[in-house]
C-alpha cells in the first residue's frame, strides 16, 4: 500500500501537540486531511485554531469524543487511513484519575480498531509511547524490550498496544504501532519538561524549578516525529509491526536544562523542588531508543538536531508566552 494510494486520511487528536504538526505535514505532502478534534461547548479546535485561514480551509474538522464508538465510526467513513493519536498523556494526572485514562486510551483505541474492521480501512496507525518500556533494562531500547506499567498512563498505553496487536493477529487488520520517544517542540503543553524550563526562563526567572535532574530521555523534535508517522504509513513493510521513533541519543534533564539556559539566560540556575518528584518506583530513570527498525523499514531519518529543535521551540514560545502559566506547577 504505497503513499500514492492513500489520499484521504483521518487524524484523531489533530487538535493536540503532535496531531496538529502531523496534520500540517500531511497537508504539505498533498493528503486530504480530516481532523478529529475533541468536542467541547466552547467550539474550540485546540491548536488547529492557530492555523492560518488558508490552511484551515484545507482541513475538514470533525468534532467528537474518541470514547464514543458511533462518532468514531462516522468520522472514519470514506477514509483510506487513520492516524490515531487521541489520548490522555500526562503522567502526574494519571496518578489520581486513572479511570479517564482507561476510558480514553484503551476504549478509544478499541473504537478505532472496531470501526476500521467494519469499514475495511486500508491502514491504521496507533500511537504508542516509549513510556511502555519503563526504565531501560538495556540500551538502546529496541522493540523487543519488555513492557512495564510504571504509571497508570503507561499501563493504559500497553493495553491499547496489545489490543491493536490482537486485531492484527485475529482479524488481519492492517495496523502499525508507532512508538515515539519523548517528543518536544512548538505547541507542547506546559506540563512537559522542555516548555516548563523555557517558560520559566522567558518569564525572567533566575531560579528554574525542576523535579529530578538525573533521568535521561531520548528527545525527538516534533517535525521529525510527524515525518516518522508518515514514513511508517507510506511503507508496505510496516503492517503488523511496532516501531520506535527515536534519535538514539540520550540527554539528562539536568543537561537539557543547561542547554536551554545557555540559549536564553546563562545566568539562571536550577533548583530541585520536592513536589515535582515522581514516586520512586514510578520514575523512569533512563530512556534511550533504537531507531534501527524504522530506518530498515522506511526512508525516515532525523532531520533536526536537539539544539536546532530547542532553538525553534524557544523562538515559538517567545511569540506565545500568553498561553503558558509560568508560576504554577502544571500537572
Amino acid at each position: 500500500m504505497g503513499g500514492c494510494m492513500m489520499k484521504k486520511v483521518l487524524v484523531t487528536g489533530a487538535d493536540g501537540f503532535i496531531g496538529s504538526h502531523l496534520t500540517e505535514s500531511l497537508l504539505e505532502k498533498g493528503y486530504e486531511v480530516k481532523a478529529f478534534a475533541y468536542y467541547n461547548s466552547f467550539n474550540t479546535w485546540g491548536w488547529l485554531d492557530t492555523f492560518p485561514e488558508d490552511k484551515k480551509k484545507e482541513i475538514e474538522v470533525f468534532t467528537g469524543d474518541i470514547r464514543d464508538p458511533n462518532g468514531v465510526r462516522e468520522a472514519m467513513k470514506g477514509m483510506d487511513a487513520v492516524f490515531h493519536l487521541a489520548a490522555l498523556i500526562a503522567i502526574p494526572f494519571s496518578y489520581h484519575s486513572p479511570d479517564s485514562y482507561v476510558d480514553t486510551n484503551i476504549k478509544g483505541t478499541l473504537n478505532v480498531l472496531q470501526a476500521a474492521r467494519q469499514l475495511e480501512t486500508e491502514r491504521i496507525l496507533v500511537t504508542s509511547t516509549s513510556e511502555v518500556y519503563g526504565t531501560a533494562q538495556y540500551v538502546p531500547i529496541d522493540e523487543k524490550h519488555p513492557y512495564q506499567g510504571q504509571s497508570p498512563y503507561s499501563a493504559t498505553k500497553i493495553g491499547a498496544d496489545r489490543l491493536t496487536e490482537s486485531f492484527y493477529r485475529s482479524f488481519g487488520l492492517p495496523v502499525s504501532i508507532v512508538r515515539p520517544f519523548n517528543t518536544f517542540g512548538p505547541r507542547q503543553s506546559a506540563r512537559a519538561v522542555i516548555p516548563t524550563i523555557i517558560s520559566q526562563l522567558l518569564a525572567g526567572k533566575e531560579e528554574i524549578k525542576l523535579g529530578s535532574l538525573t533521568p535521561t530521555r531520548d528527545f525527538n523534535y516534533v517535525k521529525d516525529t510527524a515525518a516518522g508517522f508518515i514514513a511508517i504509513a507510506e511503507s508496505d513493510r510496516t503492517v503488523g509491526e511496532e516501531i520506535n521513533i527515536a534519535t538514539g541519543r540520550e540527554i539528562s534533564i539536568g543537561d537539557l536544562a543547561r542547554e536551554i539556559i545557555s540559549q536564553i539566560n546563562p545566568a539562571a540556575r536550577i533548583v530541585c523542588e520536592e513536589q515535582r518528584l515522581r514516586p520512586e518506583k514510578s520514575e523512569v530513570n533512563r530512556l534511550l531508543g533504537s531507531n534501527k527498525k524504522i530506518r530498515e523499514l522506511t526512508d525516515w531519518e532525523q532531520k533536526y538536531t536537539f539544539e536546532q529543535g530547542i532553538a525553534e521551540t524557544v523562538a515559538w514560545m517567545r511569540q506565545n508566552m500568553g498561553a503558558y502559566k509560568a508560576d504554577i506547577y502544571n500537572v
